[in-house]
């Protein structure tokens, strides 16, 4: 059952996810340019997966160290799968272009976008057992 909330909750994560980065292209990459949106966008797709990571953390139920990075692992696995998806069906990219998103030599920050996937589980559970 734990598996199976983690899949919901990462669901929930991907729908806000697709939702900001529509805001992003739309709203903020004009005013700013798409690399200088994209980096912004890292740092509030952060703040989207901790709140939703907090905000469902106890529902599914996971208590170990193990785990809730498992959870983490297994989000930040289904994430790749998701871009990679989205990316070469949706929009047509190629294997090249999709790399290079996760490649911080070129000012991209989703390689620490998928460290926060899978760091988040733990995060999250540990500031709601604080409280």
């Amino acid at each position: 059952m734990i598996w199976l909330r983690a899949i919901a909750v990462w669901l929930i994560m991907m729908a806000a996810e697709t939702v900001h980065g529509i805001l992003r292209t739309v709203l903020l990459a004009p005013q700013v340019g798409d690399l200088r949106a994209r980096q912004i966008a890292f740092f509030t797709g952060s703040a989207i997966t901790f709140g939703i990571a907090y905000l469902f953390i106890n529902w599914i139920e996971a208590r170990s160290v193990t785990v809730l990075l498992g959870i983490g692992l297994l989000w930040m696995v289904l994430t790749l799968g998701f871009e990679a998806v989205v990316g070469i069906y949706g929009f047509g990219f190629g294997w090249d272009r999709i790399i290079a998103e996760y490649d911080p030599r070129t000012g991209s920050l989703m390689l620490f976008g998928l460290f926060v996937l899978l760091f988040a589980p733990l995060i999250a559970f540990r500031l709601r057992r604080g409280q």
